[in-house]
């Protein structure tokens, strides 16, 4: 969607999310954005107001169903929502969790279900009217299982299949769904990881790529292209082949 003026972006107290809503941020725009953290969230709230945006903040866990769809809700009361960006997500470690069951609930519960938490009442709202955009922020990651990364590979390409096949559902209907699929960007998530991360991108630009692809309505906006054009590869090869070139390539630099 071209110049979208009511935007809602969740996870927006840091990284990928904080950076979309400031290159969004003008006036005349209303940004609604959540994050757990509130002194976080309040920051980024006035920097976007500095620049002339009406914004609506809340802190808000995207787990929570009924809060997400009350919130949205009440700001598409107050402003018409054009464009929902279901930005939130974790990238849990080892050793954040006292076994890998708990890790992998915990991921998922975020991940997948934060998304359904977010986009299915933006959904039956875009439906009445039949105009509206969603974004779904997966990852490369999504497009094949990374060594090292398995339950947040397992989360991103939940998340990527739903949302294309969300797209081919709402072809015609007025409804754009697109997938953002990054590889490794900095963010709160990316500083905590300890293992190569070739073609790192700062957030700055891919932001900027976001943006115009979903001026665009691209299906799926990945970037850096590099890495997409490698990943793209590895999803041809024997998967055998593939994970072992990517667990060499990740593998490298780790502490």
């Amino acid at each position: 969607m071209k110049n979208p003026k009511n935007i809602l972006i969740t996870g927006a107290s840091s990284g990928i999310g904080e950076e979309v809503a400031k290159q969004y941020a003008a006036p005349g725009i209303t940004l609604a954005i959540t994050g757990r953290n509130k002194k976080r969230l309040e920051a980024v709230k006035g920097a976007l107001q500095a620049k002339g945006a009406r914004v609506i903040a809340k802190v808000l866990d995207v787990t929570g169903q009924k809060a997400m769809e009350t919130f949205i809700r009440e700001v598409d009361k107050i402003a018409p929502l054009d464009l929902v960006i279901a930005n939130a997500g974790v990238g849990v470690q080892a050793g954040d969790f006292k076994s890998l069951d708990q890790a992998a609930k915990f991921t998922i519960t975020v991940n997948v279900f934060g998304v359904f938490n977010t986009i299915h009442p933006a959904l039956e709202i875009f439906e009445g009217r039949r105009c509206g955009q969603i974004a779904i922020v997966s990852s490369l990651a999504g497009c094949i299982g990374l060594p090292g990364s398995p339950i947040y590979s397992a989360s991103k390409n939940a998340v990527r299949a739903y949302g294309e096949a969300l797209r081919a559902v709402y072809q015609g209907k007025g409804i754009e769904i697109n997938v953002i699929c990054p590889g490794w960007v900095r963010s709160r998530i990316t500083d905590r990881n300890e293992y190569s991360m070739p073609f790192f991108m700062e957030v700055d630009k891919a932001a900027a790529i976001i943006i115009r692809g979903l001026a665009k309505n691209q299906a799926r906006i990945s970037f850096p292209l590099p890495m997409a054009a490698l990943i793209k590869t590895m999803t041809i090869l024997p998967i055998s082949l593939a994970l072992k070139i990517l667990g060499r390539i990740t593998m490298r630099g780790r502490a």
